[in-house]
């Protein structure tokens, strides 16, 4: 199985954009849903976005609007483009896949309803 491994990060300025990528097998492509999470040193794993095989896709609160979650299904590529970023968007962010059902039916951003994890890519957003 290719591990997953984030890309795309980096620093820019308040109201600037980023993609983030996550490579992955076709397997999982066509098996799982995936997700991206983020943390900050000191605080619990936050679910970002979510897009499960059917496309469906959901968002934290604090980022509707500003930020899709996408896959690029020939590619097995995982994105999240990030627009409007804002300093309190800054952490590390983790691409994670699942392959329970029940997870992918209730469209979750558990981070316990995910196995499979990258090591994750720095964003820094400052003022």
């Amino acid at each position: 199985q290719v591990p997953l491994v984030e890309s795309g990060g980096g620093s820019v300025q308040s109201g600037g954009s980023l993609r983030l990528s996550c490579p992955a097998s076709a397997f999982t492509f066509r098996r799982d849903c995936m997700a991206w999470f983020r943390q900050v040193p000191g605080k619990e794993r936050e679910g970002v976005a979510v897009i499960t095989t059917s496309d469906v896709t959901d968002y934290a609160d604090s980022v509707k609007g500003r930020f899709t979650i996408s896959k690029d299904n020939a590619k097995n590529i995982l994105y999240l483009q990030m627009n409007s970023l804002k300093p309190e968007d800054s952490a590390m962010y983790y691409c994670a896949s699942t392959s329970k059902l029940w997870a992918c039916a209730d469209v979750s951003l558990r981070p316990d309803d995910y196995g499979s994890w990258g090591q994750g890519t720095q964003v820094t957003v400052s003022s």
